[in-house]
C-alpha cells in the first residue's frame, strides 16, 4: 500500500452493540473500495476482520481488527471493535488511535446498552461521531423508530443525513438530504444517482430543512444564515464545509443508513468519512509528559516533528511472535530504525513496517504522522507504550482499562503443561491488558481474572490454540482463614524407637488468640534445657507448617500466640525433623482444646447503577449477607451503593450484576477485613473441605 499524506488519512473506529452489524459493514466497505474481490460473511466465518478461530466459531468479534481502505485519493484506517462488554478493553485503547467514531445501530433492535456505554466514552474523549443504521432490509426494520431511540439516548444533535427508500424487503437505497438526489443500487455496491421518488419529496423537504437549520446553528457563517432565512435555496456545496466543522466540534451527529449485506450504503459512508470527518492534522495536539516528569508536553501531527507513536494493540502470533499496532502521533517512522520505548526506558530495533488488513500483511515504506501501521518482534513493547526519539523522549498517558472482576481458578491439564503455562500467560496478558493472572498463596490456586464468562472461555481456548497449553477450570476456593477462640494446651509427642536410629521429640505448648490481624508469635519459655536450644527453632518451624496447612478445614491458621513451655529430648534419637513433627502435633492438640473457628474475607463493594435499579441492587446485596453502608447520587441519573459483603457471596457478581441491570451496572471491590463465618455456613465449608481432601486422596 502506498504512503498517503496526513491530510488524506482518516482514522475511524466502528463501534456498537454486539450483533449490530459492524463487521458486515466493514466487509461491505472493503468490497466497495476494491480492497477485496468478494463479500465475506460473518455467518460463514469468511469476513476479513473476524479471522481468529474463536471469532469464526462464535460468529462474533472478540478482538480489535484493522482494515485499511483506499477511497477517492484517501486512506481510511477502519478499526472494527468488538461489541460485547467482555472485550471493552479494545475499545478503550482504540479510541486513542482514532480521530472519529461511527456508531453502528441496528434498524431492528435500535439503541442497545453497549452503544450507550461507548457513547459516553466517546463524549469523554471528545471524538466526532456519526451513526450508521444498518439492517434496513431486515424484517421489522424501522428508520423512524430508530431515530426516535437515537434522539432519546443522545439528544437533538442526532440528525439524519439520508432518508431510506423503502424499508424491510423493499429497501432499495437512500435519498441524500443535502444533495437532494436518490442513490440506488441496481448493479453492484456503487450507487447510481437519480431523481427522488415522488412519495418522498415531502419528507425530504421537511428533513432537509431540519438538517440545514442544525448545520447553520453550529456555523459561524452569518451570510449562510441570512440566505437560508430569506428563503434562498442553499446549494449543497455551501453546506459541506460547515457540516464538517459541526461534526468535528461534536455539535451534530449525522445519521446514515444502509444494508451492508446487500451492498447498499457502504459507498455513502466512505464518502461521508472523507468529506465530513477530520484528518489527523485537524485534530488537537496530543498531550503527554517527559519520562519521569509531570511537566506536560504536546506533540503536533507533523511529519517533520519529533517522533511519537502510540501502541494500541498487541497480537501474540505463535509463528510471527509479538505484533504491535501503532499510530504515529508525530514525526515519521521508517523501517529498520532504532526507537526508544519511553514507557519502558528501553531501545527497540524496528524491522519491516507493514499494515494489516485482517490477518493479511502489506509492507509500507514509511509511516507519516497520523497513519496507522504494525511492526513485529519488538522485545519489550506492549499495548499502551509510547515509541519516541531518545533525544526527545515523550510519554503518552496509559489507558485506564476496565477492571477484570470475575475470578476463575485454573490449572494445567497435565504436569507437562505447568512450565509452558507461565510463559503462555505472560504472552496472553501482554496481548490482553484486561486479563490478570496471579497465584493466591492462601488457597494455592492460580486465579485468572476476566471481564466475563465469554472473556474467560476465549482466553482458555486461545491458550490451547496459540500456545499448546491445555488448561482446565477448577472450583474456586475462597481464601478463608482459621483462628482460635480461647486458650488451650497441647502435647506434641513424636517417639519412634523400634531398632536402629529412632525419632524422639516431645513438646508442651500453650496457645492463645491475638487481636484480629495480629499474625503469629512464638514465645520460648524453656528452662533447664528440657529441649536444647538447637531444637527450639525446629518446634517453631513445625508449628508454622501446621498453621499454613490449617487444622479445621485446611485454611491458614492466623492470629495465634504459641508458647513453648516444656518438653523432652533424647541424646541420640532427637532430630530437627522429630521436633518439627512434635511442634505440629502439639499445635493441633492445643487447637482442639482452645476451640477453632473460620474467618471469611469481607469486601468493600461499591455498585454504580442507574437509579431505576437501586432497589434491586439493595435487595440483592442483602440476600448475599451484605451490609449496606449507604447510597450516594453519582449524577446522570445514577447512584453508588456502598456495602460490606462476604467475598464468598460475590464470586460471580460480575455476571449477576450484568444480568440484573442489563449490563448498565458496574462495581468495584477491595478487601476490608476478616469476620467469623456464621456457624451453619462454617459447617458447610468444613464439610466441603473434608470432601475435597478425600477426593484428593
Amino acid at each position: 500500500m502506498k504512503t498517503y499524506p496526513t491530510p488524506n488519512i482518516r482514522n475511524v473506529l466502528l463501534v456498537g452493540h454486539g450483533g449490530a452489524g459492524k463487521t458486515s459493514l466493514v466487509e461491505a466497505m472493503a468490497f466497495t473500495t476494491g480492497a477485496t474481490n468478494r463479500m465475506g460473511r460473518v455467518e460463514d466465518g469468511s469476513s476479513i476482520s473476524d479471522f481468529e478461530a474463536e471469532e469464526t466459531k462464535r460468529h462474533i468479534s472478540v478482538s480489535l481488527a484493522l482494515v485499511p481502505l483506499e477511497w477517492d485519493g484517501f486512506k481510511l484506517n477502519v478499526l472494527d471493535a468488538p461489541g460485547y462488554a467482555d472485550f471493552l478493553g479494545d475499545v478503550t485503547t482504540a479510541i486513542r488511535a482514532a480521530d472519529a467514531m461511527v456508531f453502528v445501530v441496528s434498524a431492528v433492535e435500535g439503541v442497545e446498552v453497549q452503544t450507550e456505554l461507548i457513547w459516553k466514552m466517546a463524549e469523554d474523549s471528545g471524538l466526532p461521531r456519526a451513526i450508521f443504521v444498518t439492517k434496513m432490509d431486515r424484517e421489522r426494520a424501522s428508520m423512524s423508530r430508530t431515530m426516535e431511540g437515537l434522539r432519546a439516548a443522545f439528544g437533538k444533535g442526532v440528525v439524519p443525513l439520508y432518508l431510506p427508500i423503502g424499508e424491510e424487503s423493499s429497501f432499495a437505497g437512500c435519498v441524500g438530504l443535502i444533495s437532494g438526489k436518490a442513490f440506488r443500487y441496481p448493479s453492484g455496491p456503487r450507487y447510481e444517482a437519480g431523481a427522488v421518488p415522488v412519495e418522498l419529496t415531502g419528507d425530504l423537504d421537511t428533513l432537509r430543512g431540519e438538517l440545514i437549520e442544525a448545520i447553520i446553528a453550529e456555523s459561524e457563517d452569518e451570510s449562510l444564515m441570512e440566505r437560508y432565512l430569506s428563503g434562498e435555496d442553499v446549494p449543497p456545496e455551501a453546506l459541506i464545509p460547515d457540516l464538517e466543522k459541526a461534526v468535528a466540534a461534536s455539535g451534530i451527529f449525522p445519521v446514515l443508513c444502509g444494508a451492508p449485506t446487500k451492498g447498499i450504503g457502504a459507498d455513502l459512508l466512505c464518502e461521508f468519512i472523507t468529506n465530513a470527518f477530520p484528518s489527523p492534522e485537524e485534530r488537537p495536539a496530543v498531550t503527554g509528559t517527559a519520562p519521569g516528569s509531570d511537566a506536560e508536553q504536546t506533540r503536533e501531527p507533523k511529519d517533520d516533528g519529533p517522533l511519537a507513536a502510540y501502541v494500541f494493540k498487541t497480537i501474540s502470533d505463535p509463528y510471527v511472535g509479538r505484533i504491535n499496532l501503532f499510530r504515529v502521533v508525530s514525526g515519521t517512522l521508517h523501517p529498520d530504525a532504532t526507537v526508544f520505548n519511553a514507557s519502558k526506558g528501553k531501545d527497540e530495533r524496528l524491522g519491516t513496517l507493514f499494515t494489516l488488513r485482517g490477518k493479511t500483511q502489506d509492507n509500507v515504506s514509511s509511516v507519516p504522522a497520523g497513519d496507522i501501521a504494525a511492526v513485529a518482534k519488538l522485545a519489550e513493547t506492549e499495548t499502551g507504550d509510547t515509541l519516541t526519539n531518545k533525544a526527545k523522549p515523550f510519554v503518552l498517558p496509559r489507558p485506564v482499562w476496565p477492571e477484570p472482576l470475575l475470578p476463575v481458578a485454573i490449572a494445567p491439564k497435565s504436569k507437562g503443561d505447568e512450565d509452558k503455562l507461565s510463559t503462555a500467560i505472560h504472552r496472553m496478558t501482554s496481548e490482553d491488558p484486561t486479563l490478570r493472572v496471579g497465584r493466591n498463596n492462601d488457597t494455592h490456586q492460580t486465579i485468572m481474572w476476566a471481564i466475563g464468562e465469554t472473556h474467560a472461555d476465549i482466553t482458555l481456548e486461545r491458550l490451547k490454540r496459540k500456545f499448546g497449553v491445555e488448561v482446565m477450570t477448577v472450583p474456586l476456593r475462597v481464601p478463608y482463614q482459621e483462628t482460635i477462640k480461647g486458650k488451650g494446651k497441647g502435647l506434641g509427642r513424636h517417639v519412634k524407637q523400634s531398632g536402629g536410629h529412632g525419632q524422639y521429640g516431645i513438646c508442651n505448648l500453650e496457645i492463645e488468640p491475638l487481636p484480629r490481624g495480629g499474625g503469629y508469635e512464638f514465645v520460648d519459655k524453656i528452662f533447664g534445657g528440657s529441649i536444647p536450644n538447637q531444637w527450639i527453632p525446629s518446634v517453631d518451624k513445625g508449628v508454622r507448617k501446621a498453621m499454613e496447612e490449617g487444622v479445621v478445614a485446611g485454611y491458614p491458621l492466623v492470629d495465634v500466640r504459641v508458647t513453648l513451655l516444656d518438653g523432652k529430648f533424647h541424646s541420640v534419637d532427637s532430630s530437627d525433623m522429630a521436633f518439627q513433627i512434635a511442634g505440629s502435633l502439639g499445635l493441633r492438640d492445643a487447637v482442639q482444646q482452645a476451640g477453632a473457628c473460620l474467618l471469611e474475607p469481607i469486601l468493600d463493594v461499591e455498585v454504580l447503577v442507574p437509579d431505576s435499579f437501586v432497589g434491586d441492587v439493595l435487595g440483592d446485596l442483602s440476600s448475599r449477607r451484605g451490609r449496606v453502608q449507604g447510597t450516594q447520587p453519582a449524577g446522570a441519573g445514577r447512584t453508588v451503593v456502598s456495602a460490606k459483603v462476604p467475598e464468598a457471596e460475590v464470586v460471580r457478581y460480575a455476571i449477576d450484576l450484568r444480568s440484573m441491570t442489563g449490563a448498565r451496572g458496574s462495581f468495584t471491590r477491595r478487601f476490608s477485613h476478616h469476620e467469623e463465618v456464621p456457624g451453619s455456613l462454617a459447617e458447610k465449608v468444613i464439610a466441603q473441605a473434608a470432601k475435597g481432601k478425600e477426593a484428593a486422596h
